[in-house]
């Protein structure tokens, strides 16, 4: 992560040397921390951040061949080689210091040292640690963008007046940085409102991140939002930006906001509020630049009502909000949407001359979709795969526990979540119960995976 510090480490075994340095170099940087026992490098490491160091080559007395130092060298580098290290020693010559740069030094100064041309060292090896750090980030930012962009786009489908209204919302507040909350049933395309708003923005060719909000953990939270530097945790073996960060310049979606838990809301306000915040490990603030959309399908206001929602949290989210109808309030969509799924699947299945028949047409308008657009596109794919015509009829829909010609009895779950279940359930058989390929084919990460055979009660 980029500090706002200058941080500076001293390691000299002459309590002398490291008095009248820190004394020089204070004015110079943030921190100057210093050190007469190598042995306690690492655990100095582990607690602070360091651009530089400035490292003596012998500790030992009566040893002057500068091994010692050529180990911690290589033993800081291991740590973290974002580090510049200059070496510092009264016993030099050219050999040695060519070891040194060929280890990694990023200089080597002789003493006596000369202070302004000590400052001069210490400093480019600061601009040169940042330097890195910042390359390193944006190959990072880089990997998980490619990824997030690669994710499948659809445009949103519908010529209805409530979806005309949504419309001209879109048109209205993309062009600002207002807050957008986006509410509506499950399944009725709030993601890809949040899009729409996006590619219609001036930030448009900047990310567009999203973020499962109700697929957090409380331990995964900060972590994923906020990213976290080398050492803040066991595993955390090197600094990974966390999605405000990755997000900044263009805009953060933060999907349902409403199963935040209560005691991370705080959190959230303040890095909303402050567009900054503390990456796990860290002492520094990072800045960001974020235009924040959010979505739930929950009543926050009942949610405030019942103190399960912070008051001020929901003031801050809901500069404008823009409602998604369910399904059953704008029918005249859903032959479109139907027509529109149904060419995208004969081609993903090779069924390219299937069609939906007239009573299969009218048994769509007519079903109440309480699982919304998502149900309407699962209910087109299962047909599409148990057709065995070029025609799609009411009865491979199987709304109803309806006898199919073929003799089979068609039932359909009653809602979403029995869909859902079931969708998990075959993938599961079907991958064998390798949870990583199923979380795969269903497009989810694992940890929503998990906590949906938790939720629905899925033996493993």
């Amino acid at each position: 992560m980029e500090s706002k510090r200058k941080n500076l480490l001293i390691v000299d075994d002459d309590t002398n040397v490291l008095e009248s340095l820190e004394l020089f170099l204070d004015m110079e940087f943030d921190t100057v921390k210093t050190l007469s026992n190598s042995n306690l490098i690492p655990e100095i490491l582990k607690k602070n951040e360091f651009q530089v160091v400035l490292l003596d080559m012998n500790f030992d007395a009566g040893k002057n061949s500068g091994n010692e130092g050529l180990y911690w060298l290589r033993q800081i580098k291991a740590y973290d080689e974002n580090i510049e290290v200059v070496m510092f020693t009264a016993y030099g010559g050219v050999k040695l210091a060519v070891q040194c740069i060929k280890e990694g030094a990023f200089d080597f100064v002789l003493k006596p040292w000369e202070n302004q041309k000590l400052l001069a060292t210490l400093q480019a090896g600061y601009k040169l640690s940042e330097s890195k750090r910042k390359a390193s980030r944006l190959e990072k930012r880089g990997k998980q963008l490619s990824e997030e962009l690669s994710r499948p786009f659809q445009h949103i489908i519908g010529d209805s007046p409530v979806m005309r209204h949504v419309f001209n919302l879109i048109e209205k507040v993309s062009k600002t940085d207002a807050n957008i909350l986006v509410l509506g049933e499950n399944g009725t395309g709030k993601e890809l409102v949040a899009r729409e708003i996006h590619n219609q923005s001036n930030r448009k060719n900047a990310p567009f991140i999203r973020v499962d909000l109700g697929s957090l953990s409380d331990t995964l939270f900060e972590s994923e939002l906020f990213g976290y530097v080398k050492g803040a945790f066991t595993d955390a073996k090197k600094d990974k930006p966390g999605r405000f960060e990755i997000a900044s310049g263009g805009t953060l979606f933060l999907d349902e906001i409403g199963n935040v838990p209560l005691n991370l809301q705080q959190k959230l306000l303040s890095a909303i509020e402050r567009n900054e915040f503390i990456p796990l490990g860290s002492n520094s603030p990072v800045s960001v630049d974020v235009r924040l959309i959010y979505a739930t399908n929950q009543d926050l206001n009942r949610n405030v009502r019942n103190e399960q929602f912070r008051e001020d949290l929901l003031y801050r989210i809901n500069t404008i909000q823009v409602k998604l109808p369910p399904l059953r309030q704008r029918v005249e969509d859903i032959l479109k949407l139907a027509d529109f799924f149904l060419r995208n699947l004969k081609s993903k299945y090779d069924k390219t001359e299937m069609e939906l028949d007239h009573e299969a047409q009218i048994a769509l308008k007519n079903h109440s979709w309480p699982g919304n657009v998502r149900e309407l596109e699962h209910a087109i794919e299962r047909a599409v795969i148990l057709s065995h015509s070029k025609t799609i009829s009411q009865y491979d829909l199987g709304f109803n526990n309806t006898m199919h010609p073929s003799g089979s009895i068609q039932k359909t779950p009653q809602s979403l979540a029995d869909i859902e279940r079931q969708a998990i359930i075959d993938s599961l058989e079907s991958n064998k119960r390798n949870l990583s390929e199923t979380a795969k084919e269903l497009q989810i990460t694992r940890q929503t995976l998990y906590n949906k055979i938790n939720k629905y009660k899925i033996d493993l």
